[in-house]
Parts: structure tokens; C-alpha cells; sequence
């Protein structure tokens, strides 16, 4: 489903990314993790084709993201860290401008939008102005605009990020029933987040990748703590000498 091929971004004075390659199966749902400044946002923005690599390639369902990225786009549904909401909208109004402006059919605008109210439990919210929601249901906006086309592909940048206890529980229960209906990539640097809703983990550190494995494979040898401290540890330990 998701394919990343020694994926590189280089800016004037800086490699964001640095030769990157993981793989997502069909409805398998990826923790891709790593401390701030780690080059996750960059990697989401390349996928989503927000930003074109400097070298490497990243195809999504057998669609090269490069070559065809109106068929990426087709396919993915993205939540940046911070929701492209408009505040003077309804929530109604905002899911409906969304649906047209991906393409959904005339006839199934309203039962697209029906639907994405219902998987993110925003029914009671649905007539409110965006701006005056609380954070919570301004995240759950958020995710509803990513399926409200029913992506093959979820990507999900920081969303828990600034949320209260309460409102992260019911974030990460959403994106556990949004698994198996999606692919989904889940970019934290939260470990509970992933542990909590992924199958799979991929770690990076200083734009590199410095693990793929599986939760089942990271819990047998012990906690995801322990492992991402161990990956970004011996990445720096390779990368110093020391």
C-alpha cells in the first residue's frame, strides 16, 4: 500500500531526510516516531506531495507520488499538525466545502459528509461554528475532512498534540476505529500514542531510520520506551563515534 524508497529532502543548509525506506501493508496502521526536529513532518509533507524529494521515491497503492500525484492525493487523507480549518464555518458547512473540493459526486455529498459526522462522533457539534469548539472537536474536524473522501490512506500528523487527558483517550479510541478501513501513519513523538493504537513502529533520528519492527517484535524485547531510546542511542553513538 505504502511504499518509501531511500526518500531524501534537502534544503539550502539542511538534509531534512536522509535516504529513508519503510513499507505499510493494506490496513496496517504505523507509528512513524522520532524526537522534534526529526524530519517526520517533512517525510508526511513528501507522501502527501506538499513538498517533491530532492531523490528517493514513495509510491502510494502502486501510485508514484511524483509521477502521478493527483492519484496520490485521490488516495490519501492528511491531518496536518494543525487542522485547515476555517473558524467562521459551520461544521456542516466546512465538511461539505471539503467534499467538493475532493471531488466526491453531487449525489453523494450529504452522505459523504453524514457518514464522516458519524465515524467521529461530531453529530451534536454538527451546526456549531468551528471557531468556538473546543480543541478536542476541532482535532475531530480534522479527521473528519481526511475521510470524508474514504481515503485508502490516512496520514496523521501530531494529533493528540496540545489535547487534554480526556480528549486524547478519545482521539486515539477514534483512530482505533478507523484501523483495518485504512491504512493509516500515525506521526508522533507521544510513545503511548503508539503503543496504544499501532502495529507497527518506524523510528527515525536526525532524518535517518534507525528501526522498522513490529509492536509484537518491540514488546518481546521489551518497551517501546526502551527501544526508541536504544535506536536514537545507537544511531548517535554510529553517527559520533562515541
Amino acid at each position: 500500500m505504502i511504499e518509501v524508497q531511500e526518500l531524501t529532502k534537502e534544503f539550502a543548509d539542511h538534509q531534512a531526510v536522509r535516504g529513508i525506506s519503510f513499507s505499510a501493508a493494506p490496513g496496517e496502521t504505523i507509528g512513524f516516531l522520532g524526537p522534534n526536529g526529526a524530519g517526520k513532518t517533512t517525510t508526511m509533507r513528501m507522501l502527501t506531495g506538499f513538498l517533491p524529494p530532492t531523490s528517493g521515491s514513495a509510491s502510494i497503492a502502486g501510485f508514484d507520488v511524483q509521477e502521478t500525484p493527483a492519484e496520490v492525493r485521490a488516495r490519501i487523507g492528511y491531518l496536518p499538525e494543525t487542522p485547515p480549518l476555517y473558524p467562521e464555518m459551520t461544521v456542516d458547512s466546512y465538511l461539505l466545502f471539503v467534499a467538493r473540493l475532493k471531488g466526491i459526486p453531487r449525489k453523494q455529498l450529504q452522505p459523504s459528509c453524514a457518514r464522516a459526522l458519524e465515524r467521529t462522533n461530531l453529530g451534536e457539534v454538527r451546526h456549531r461554528i468551528l471557531g468556538n469548539l473546543s480543541k478536542g472537536f476541532r482535532q475531530r474536524v480534522g479527521i473528519a475532512q481526511a475521510i470524508v473522501h474514504e481515503p485508502e490512506v490516512l496520514i496523521l500528523d501530531e494529533p493528540t498534540v496540545g489535547l487534554d487527558p480526556r480528549q486524547i483517550i478519545e482521539i486515539r479510541e477514534l483512530i482505533r476505529n478507523l484501523a483495518g478501513d485504512h491504512t493509516i501513519i500515525l506521526s508522533t513523538h507521544i510513545l503511548p500514542e503508539v503503543a496504544e493504537t499501532c502495529e507497527k513502529i518506524v523510528i527515525i533520528h536526525e532524518g535517518r531510520l534507525t528501526r522498522e519492527a513490529t509492536m509484537s517484535e518491540i514488546q518481546a524485547e521489551g518497551s517501546l520506551e526502551q527501544a526508541f531510546l536504544e535506536a536514537i542511542r545507537l544511531d548517535h553513538q554510529e553517527q559520533t563515534g562515541r
